[in-house]
Parts: structure tokens; sequence; C-alpha cells
């Protein structure tokens, strides 16, 4: 018997990188999948590639989209995970209020509004997966707001798995990952980057995808996992 039979799991953001590598192994697993993304012709491509049960376009970042989405959606559900948004980098004096504030809450505003909405339609012991980070625990020149708004993530994702109890909440704090994001926020440097990162790396090679797939997979298998940050950057953290 597959460890995700007669469940259900929705990406947010599934159409590329983590999201649909995640979605590509559920579905190996049993599992049917949802996929949302903003870009209805990326995600109707992801779709008919996975043979996902369904699809939604919108922001996650529009809160009312996020209820309708949920709304709508037939239940129950097992499992989410939120992998839409990005990090911020620049300078701190050069951001805007604005860009501060949307830097540090994007992410937890983001996945509250998820779990609010979620959770009714969630079976007891299904969870939520959030993405954080582990690049931005060191402070430094160039990373900005990104080490306070990494730091926020832990506390919050422990809370949150308090208050929708049994429904189970985890963080996944991962590295640089080769996926289409990477490559778009580095442009010409990513080869470099790649290089660099295959020299230093405890594990000798990059990141992927398919690596942080398969720990989300484990994380909704494993019901007695909750509240917890689980790191996957190949070691990243302790050489750079």
């Amino acid at each position: 018997m597959k460890e995700l039979d007669g469940q259900t799991v929705v990406l947010v953001g599934g159409s590329a990188g983590i999201g649909f590598e995640t979605a590509r192994l559920a579905r190996a697993e049993g599992a049917e999948v949802v996929l949302t993304a903003r870009d209805p012709a990326k995600l109707e491509r992801a779709a008919e590639a996975l043979g996902a049960r369904g699809t939604a376009a919108f922001d996650a970042s529009d809160a009312a989209a996020v209820a309708g989405f949920f709304g709508a959606l037939p239940g129950p559900i097992d499992h989410v995970l939120v992998t839409a948004g990005g990090p911020h980098y620049g300078p701190l004096l050069e951001m805007s209020a604005e860009d501060v504030r949307t830097a540090v809450s994007d992410h937890i505003v983001v996945s509250l509004e998820i779990a609010r909405h979620a959770v009714p339609k969630m079976r007891p012991g299904g969870s939520i997966l959030l993405m954080g980070g582990t690049g931005g625990r060191r402070v430094g020149h160039g990373l900005g707001i990104v080490s306070a708004a990494t730091a926020a993530l832990p506390p919050f994702t422990a809370a949150l798995a308090l208050e929708v109890a049994p429904v189970r909440v985890n963080l996944i704090a991962a590295g640089f990952v080769d996926t289409p994001l990477s490559a778009a926020l580095l442009g010409d440097a990513l080869e470099d980057r790649r290089a660099e990162l295959r020299a230093k790396l405890p594990i000798g090679r990059v990141v992927g995808p398919a690596d942080v797939a398969a720990l989300a997979v484990h994380l909704m298998t494993n019901t007695a996992l909750t509240g917890a940050t689980y790191d996957i950057d190949g070691g990243q953290q302790f050489v750079f």
C-alpha cells in the first residue's frame, strides 16, 4: 500500500520547482493532487503532466482569493504545501517601509490565511508544510531583511501548530535549491553558484527539488511530527 493512498494534497505554488516535484512524488505515493499558481498556462501544463485532480490560478497573497479557493474546494483534504512567494534581498536602507513590512510578514500572513481557510476542510493528523530557509540565518552584506524574515518563521510555525491541532504544521528550511526561482534570481551567475556549492558542500552536490520533495512527503506521512523546523541545505549553513 502506498503511503498517501486515498489522500489529497494541495500544492500552493505547485506549477514548478519544489511544489511541482512534491506533487509528482505525492502522486507516486497514491495521492490526488490539486495545484495552484499565478500563471494559468504553466499551471495547466503542470496539471496535465501530473494528472492533477484540479487547479486554480490565483495570487496566494490575495486573501480573498485564498478564501474563495478553499471555500469552493471539495473536502476533505489531507495536506497543504505552501511554496508560493520568495525571499526579498537588498540593503536595508534602500528598502521602503512598505518593502520591509512585506519582506518580514509576507510568508507569515500568506501562511496564516491559508491555514485559516484550509484547516476546516482537513482531516485530523493532516499537515500544513511551510517553506523557509537556512541561508538567511547569518547576517551578511546583501542579505538585508532576509535574516529577520527567516528567524520569524520557526516560532510562528510552532504557535500555529498548537492552534490548529490535531492538524500538524511543520517548516522546511532550505538552503540553495536548484529551481527555476534560483535561476531567475541568479541569472548569469547560476553556473558559478552551482560549481561553488559542488566544491564546498559536505554532500558534494547541489540540493535539488526532489530532495526537498522527499522531506515534504515524509513530513506528510509521519504523524508524530508537528511544530518543528527541518533543515535541508546539504550542510550549506556550516561552510558558508
